[in-house]
């Protein structure tokens, strides 16, 4: 059996010993049980199913639906329990909450039972006992904390009210929106829409427009539902870009004396043709005896965001930069990535930096990790990248070939000492018209 299809075997295996106990301990009497007892109730007979039954044992204990009465020794707390868990909303009305058991199932909740719960929010649920060789099912009792919610789709405006029909699998009713709450919007925009309360006896929420989005359909308006619907916001918070306006793009002499000065060596970057935000760059120079000094070097945005800052908290939430087929949602505002940390052609730019020290066959002699300064002598698309390493003719051509030949030795020998695997796979790249509608695909071998 495959090692991915023993893993499944045993998930699988674990979930159902863990429906197991719980059933068991739904249907016993109050004394207390201990591993050997609950296995054999629960049909564990090998060592291995055992020490899961052990494993299983510990963790409703945690969660407090047994407890270890004695040591060892464990008994059901009552006929049926409480937990906090995070509920699981489904347009399907196929509930179910999370009490945080490792492996172990979301318990089913059904839809009259949910007190209108929303994908996310933290309840606290009844765990009901369940009949024998069924599954246990739970009931919300109370909400403790809601997550924010916000929900991507089409409006409509009637004379007294307003709905959004959502584009959300995780809700299976439109939102009711006051005329007042519209920010604007009308018939057939794509909205952006918060939930503010969901009344008990109401079979629909109630919201607000955040944002309107655009016309549904729309090219630009369909590609900001996609980001809104994952929590990928394009805008960042006034107070953000306040800070960032804020930063001054400078760099003082006091700042370079702290640096390897490398602004007189070679120096470029490749990226996409369309790229704005040049994060990293290569540098080379021949060092006397004929070793080479390969420089790899990152923008250092640290030494413009400080820790805790609202940019380094923006940051923290955004986690990485999104790249979609027409734009780009970057993980810092625009005035830093694609201007004062972009490594943009002839501009002195901080970095940190990694210079090897390579001979003629790319082994590494020594290296050094630095806070650096460089000056970019040109950028380079990949497209035109490729063509002076195939014709030889070209800006930097020398260079280009110099750490073209260093990389494949490395790669030639990583593969022949280090059993590294190589992935044949395949590039798609959009090819799109003024409006944003593609209009072409390219198809290449990455």
């Amino acid at each position: 059996m495959a090692k991915k299809d023993k893993l499944k075997s045993f998930q699988q295996e674990r979930r159902e010993f863990h429906d197991r106990v719980i059933n068991f301990f739904n249907n016993a009497d109050n004394a207390p049980y201990n591993y050997k007892q609950v296995s054999a109730a629960v049909g564990a007979n090998t060592p291995k199913r055992r020490a899961l039954i052990v494993e299983i044992l510990e963790q409703l204990s945690v969660a407090g639906f047994v407890a270890e009465v004695e040591t060892g020794r464990f008994c059901a707390i009552n006929r049926s329990t409480m937990a906090e868990g995070v509920f699981i909303r489904r347009s399907n009305g196929k509930n179910s909450v999370d009490i945080g058991i490792p492996d172990g199932e979301p318990i089913a909740v059904a839809e009259r039972n949910s007190m209108h719960a929303l994908n996310g929010d933290k309840v606290l649920v009844h765990i009901s006992a369940a009949r024998q060789g069924m599954k246990p099912e739970a009931e919300v009792v109370k909400i403790l904390e809601r997550k924010e919610q916000q929900f991507v789709g089409t409006l409509e405006v009637k004379k007294y009210f307003a709905r959004l029909v959502t584009d959300s699998k995780f809700l299976a009713t439109d939102i009711f929106i006051p005329l007042d709450k519209l920010k604007g919007g009308t018939t057939g925009d794509k909205v952006v829409v918060r939930i503010t309360d969901w009344p008990e006896e109401a079979s629909s929420p109630v919201g607000e427009v955040d944002d309107v989005l655009g016309r549904a359909g729309e090219n630009n308006a369909e590609i900001h539902a996609i980001l809104a619907e994952f929590g990928l916001p394009y805008k960042y918070p006034e107070n953000v870009e306040r800070a960032a306006n804020k930063i001054e793009p400078g760099i003082t002499d006091e700042e370079v004396a702290r640096r390897v000065d490398m602004r007189q060596v070679t120096t470029f970057t490749i990226d996409p043709a369309d790229a704005k935000d040049f994060d990293d760059a290569l540098s080379l120079r021949q060092l006397p005896g004929g070793n080479w000094e390969v420089g790899v070097h990152i923008a250092d945005v640290t030494h413009y965001v400080k820790p805790g800052s609202v940019i380094d908290k923006e940051g923290y939430e955004r986690a990485t930069s999104v790249y979609l087929v027409d734009r780009t949602v970057p993980m810092l505002p625009e005035r830093l990535c694609n201007f004062i940390c972009s490594l943009r052609p002839h501009e002195d730019k901080l970095t940190h930096s990694v210079i090897f020290e390579m001979d003629a066959e790319a082994r590494v002699k020594r290296y050094k990790i630095c806070h650096t300064v460089i000056n970019s002598d040109r950028r380079f698309s990949y497209e035109e990248a490729q063509a002076i390493l195939e014709s030889g003719q070209g800006d930097l051509a020398a260079e280009l070939a110099t750490l073209n030949g260093l990389a494949k030795q490395l790669r030639q020998r990583r593969f022949e000492d280090g059993g590294s695997v190589s992935f044949e796979r395949e590039e798609i790249k959009f090819e799109i018209d003024d409006t944003g509608r593609p209009i072409a695909v390219h198809v290449h071998e990455a």
